[in-house]
């Protein structure tokens, strides 16, 4: 019972931090992403095995507050919990996020490979995440052009706030390895 409603304030305030980004509010939105971070942490430790979304959106949440030290402590405990020989597609991108976020990028590109071609995960995410790990500029505006299209098509959101906090994640994570590409939607937060 506790793990369930430690999910939902992580979620509730994760959806929180998404409004107030999509506002322009980006100190009082990273204050919500720290708190849904946390509380998605918590609940982690009570979850049954294998439940790579919370250390996922630990990690996403700390990305899009801007917190990197936060970001790579998740990170580093998200592959202390196993995340690297995980077998799902969604316990590989937790280690593909992980690894990226610690500058591990040969890891990143074999679980990248991996997840772009694997049935249960969209592929336009694993390539974007490939194109990271390799320092690949036009194949990542290709991929992540591909991304957002998807979220501006969508009907349905996390946390039913319209943003593509996918595409804010991977534009952060390339941004750090020197990769800019511009891109503008009503799914994004105004620039």
């Amino acid at each position: 019972m506790r793990q369930r409603q430690l999910t939902r304030m992580g979620n509730a305030a994760n959806g929180a931090g998404l409004s107030l980004l999509m506002a322009g509010d980006q100190v009082e939105s990273a204050r919500w992403f720290a708190q849904a971070a946390k509380r998605w942490r918590e609940s982690y430790a009570e979850a049954p095995p294998g439940s790579w979304g919370r250390t996922i959106g630990a990690i996403k949440a700390r990305i899009l507050a801007g917190d990197w030290e936060g970001a790579a402590r998740d990170a580093q405990w998200t592959l202390e919990e196993g995340a690297d020989s995980a077998e799902s597609p969604i316990g590989q991108y937790a280690a593909c996020l992980a690894h990226l976020v610690l500058g591990h990028s040969e890891p990143a590109r074999v679980l990248a490979d991996g997840l772009r071609i694997h049935e249960g995960f969209p592929t336009d995410v694993g390539e974007a995440l490939a194109f990271v790990a390799a320092d690949d500029v036009v194949g990542y505006t290709e991929a992540i052009e591909s991304v957002l299209e998807s979220f501006e098509t969508r009907t349905e959101y996390l946390e039913d706030v319209p943003v593509a906090d996918t595409v804010l994640v991977l534009q952060a994570l390339a941004q750090r390895r020197g990769i800019d590409v511009e891109l503008e939607s009503l799914v994004l937060p105004p620039v």
